[in-house]
């Protein structure tokens, strides 16, 4: 597609997606002193909530987010078919986002260190030129073409940049969630409930996040392709029937209607280019057992605008000048991810029988080793130390599984 008498505008990096990837690389990028183009296809930053939101008290801390984006959460519950295990922290360790107020605080980040929002923006066509990229877009109406040394790909799972120059094809393997944000007539703020088994997700799980107050989130997630189950079909049925936890809750009353897709390929994709890096979902860079990756876009964004930033700098473009951003990020999640990855196949082939069994193992672990588990934050100090701790024969086998991939790092 080539647009006549289209309005031209260049800029030394161009963004796609003002998600927390695609904000974080801006905000990082700017601030190093690059001139920056953030693109975001909705009217408004975060319209559609394609997430959870769930993370961590360790990364809330690390990236300053505001009190007012999240819900703290203390105790963790996992049921299956006929078994629960309860584990409780003292103080909150893991979080329920406010997905659009955090997203939001990000966007507006990046604007305050002079990144130019343009909402209402459509990558159509993606070229190279001699001088970079050039991005043919939709601008409110307005047919715009953005011009850039380096391209950011943070369109998250669809890859927006990347397809369009034939670089990726659509991931083969992902999840698919279906939520719904809801009052309630009984709410627990502090406590988050994971629930598996054939009746929950046939290839996933199902929640209930507390978001605060009489606020929580419903939600059920399904592997593709190993399932070809409908998650919002089930997530009707969940809730209706009120199985498990939801059976607590009481009134329930429908406030917003949520879906999304996240990869779940591994870290299976090149990440640098001459001209490009891909960040976020549309690098694949996402927890698998819980399919959780904010934090991850989060951090890596951050990394890739400064990578960009610093290549404008030394007016190299090149794919060997962008590569710090993916070997920081390899060796920062790599063998966690395959570790992670290692675990979920063994959850999706697990019957409602051995999920009960698989509880039982739950159990064995104190908190600190839960959260770890359930982060997919392995090192190989970590599991050696789980496995001699614990004498059960299949916790060890657990861990095992898992330090069969982890190799030697740490």
């Amino acid at each position: 597609m080539r647009i006549a008498l289209a309005k031209e505008l260049s800029y030394d990096i161009v963004i796609v997606g003002a998600g927390p990837a695609g904000s974080s690389a801006a905000f990082s990028a700017a601030k190093t002193g690059a001139r920056v183009a953030l693109l975001e296809k909705e009217e408004t930053v975060a319209q559609t909530v394609r997430t959870s939101g769930v993370t961590w008290m360790d990364s809330i801390k690390e990236f300053e987010i505001p009190e007012y984006c999240y819900n703290p959460v203390k105790n963790y519950g996992f049921c299956s078919p006929r078994n629960e295990v309860m584990i409780s922290s003292n103080t909150p360790m893991a979080a329920v986002l406010d997905v659009r107020k955090t997203y939001r605080w990000l966007a507006e980040k990046a604007k305050k260190q002079d990144v130019e929002l343009y909402t209402g923006t459509v990558v159509t066509e993606v070229t190279r030129t001699p001088y970079g990229m050039t991005l043919y877009t939709t601008s409110n109406k307005e047919e715009i073409l953005f011009h850039a040394k380096i391209v950011i790909d943070a369109s998250g799972f669809q890859s927006v940049v990347a397809k369009s120059l034939g670089l990726v094809t659509q991931w083969k393997r992902f999840g698919a969630g279906a939520e719904y944000e809801v009052e309630v007539e009984n709410a627990d703020p502090d406590t988050w409930w994971l629930m598996v088994g054939q009746d929950y997700s046939p290839a996933g799980y199902a929640w209930v996040f507390p978001m605060g107050g009489k606020i929580v989130r419903i939600g059920v997630g399904v592997g593709k392709p190993e399932s070809t189950l409908d998650p919002t079909e089930r997530l009707e049925q969940i809730m209706q029937k009120k199985l498990g936890p939801i059976a607590k809750l009481g009134k329930i009353t429908q406030i917003e209607f949520h879906y999304g897709l996240i990869p779940n390929d591994g870290l299976s994709r090149k990440t640098v280019y001459d001209n490009l890096i891909l960040v976020g979902d549309t690098a694949g860079q996402a927890n698998p057992l819980v399919l959780e990756g904010i934090r991850y876009a989060i951090r890596f964004g951050r990394v890739a605008g400064e990578v960009a930033a610093s290549a404008i700098l030394k007016g190299d473009l090149s794919e060997r000048s962008l590569k710090p951003y993916e070997e920081n990020w390899k060796k920062a999640i790599q063998k966690k991810i395959e570790s992670a990855s290692r675990v979920q196949t063994r959850w999706i082939g697990l019957s409602d029988k051995e999920w009960d069994k698989e509880l039982d193992i739950i159990k064995e672990l104190n908190i600190d080793e839960f959260l770890d588990f359930i982060k997919a934050d392995f090192s190989l100090a970590s599991i050696i130390k789980m496995a001699v701790s614990h004498p059960k024969l299949a916790v060890r086998q657990l861990f095992n599984i898992v330090k069969g991939t982890t190799g030697k790092s740490s």
